[in-house]
């Protein structure tokens, strides 16, 4: 059986037309729009000063993220989809992707792509003005990052860029504007989203090789445990430290410890020639991220 992440167990239960969007859309593999939702909530409770300093405009920014994450994650995907599909036919993992399968036409997509895009809108236009300004620059990047593999074997470090733009978005619509420990979290989250793509890649190698499709899995080859150990251990340290910047608080700065074991038992754990393995270490980064939130939450 040919390997595949798509999950077409989970959308069996859509009407029959609604099935190819929600798999363009990824809705069949929610780690993609947890990733990024985390960063934004990392932002949205470090700048409320933790559960603690939690008011109900922090709780109604967390919902809207939750649904704008869910959403703009489609509205990339949709993106890359339109970039890649005549490659994603020639990839054993991407080749029943709804595009590159022929169940949606391009401009079916493209108007699909309209409707996400307009309901991020309508969610971006309710935070703050620098919010707004910083959700529209991302768009570039949105746009942009599909073509990065085409060019340059770093596409996981744009995609770290990109990713990661809910961190400010998030603190800008608590705070109104940018700090030091800002960019520090923005930072230590681009690590961390340099370390799980690189281990996400690795799924696709053989392929990517034989299409052109460059990537880190690629450049780092047998270095590849070792890179991603450079990459999670900045991450850790830089996002450790936004917590010992911003509160005194010893359950806070202790409970750091706990993202710090689960990087290392990805390291430990993942197997690089497995394409198994490295789509089970990839996913468990949700739970990565989410102990991250648990020490933003108690600062």
């Amino acid at each position: 059986m040919a390997f595949t992440d798509i999950r077409f167990d989970l959308v069996s239960h859509l009407p029959t037309k609604a099935q190819p969007y929600a798999l363009l859309m990824r809705l069949d593999r929610p780690i993609g729009w947890w990733l990024l939702l985390l960063p934004g909530w990392w932002a949205i409770a470090q700048a409320s000063g933790g559960i603690s300093g939690m008011t109900g405009w922090g709780f109604y920014m967390m919902a809207l993220f939750f649904i704008g994450a869910i959403v703009m994650r489609g509205a990339g995907c949709v993106v890359n989809d339109l970039w890649d599909r005549d490659l994603d036919a020639q990839v054993e993992r991407t080749r029943a992707r709804p595009l590159a399968s022929g169940a949606v036409k391009p401009w079916q997509a493209m108007i699909f792509l309209f409707i996400l895009c307009f309901i991020g809108l309508l969610i971006l236009v309710q935070t703050s003005a620098l919010s707004f300004w910083i959700g529209m620059l991302s768009m570039i990047f949105v746009v942009a990052y599909p073509y990065m593999k085409r060019i340059t074997w770093w596409p996981q470090a744009f995609l770290g860029v990109t990713f990661n733009f809910g961190v400010l978005i998030g603190w800008a619509a608590i705070t109104g504007d940018i700090t030091y420990i800002t960019a520090m979290m923005y930072m230590g989250a681009f690590f961390w989203t340099l370390g799980y793509d690189t281990i996400y890649a690795h799924q696709d190698k053989e392929d990517d090789q034989m299409v052109g499709i460059k990537s880190t899995a690629l450049l780092f080859g047998e270095r590849s445990k070792k890179m991603v150990a450079i990459f999670y251990a900045a991450s850790w340290t830089l996002l450790t430290g936004t917590v010992f910047l911003s509160t005194d608080s010893i359950m806070a700065q202790g409970l750091v410890l706990l993202p710090g074991v689960h990087m290392l038992l990805q390291i430990l754990l993942w197997k690089p020639d497995s394409q198994a393995s490295s789509l089970r270490w990839f996913k468990s980064n949700r739970d990565c991220g989410l102990l991250f939130l648990l020490c933003f939450l108690a600062s």
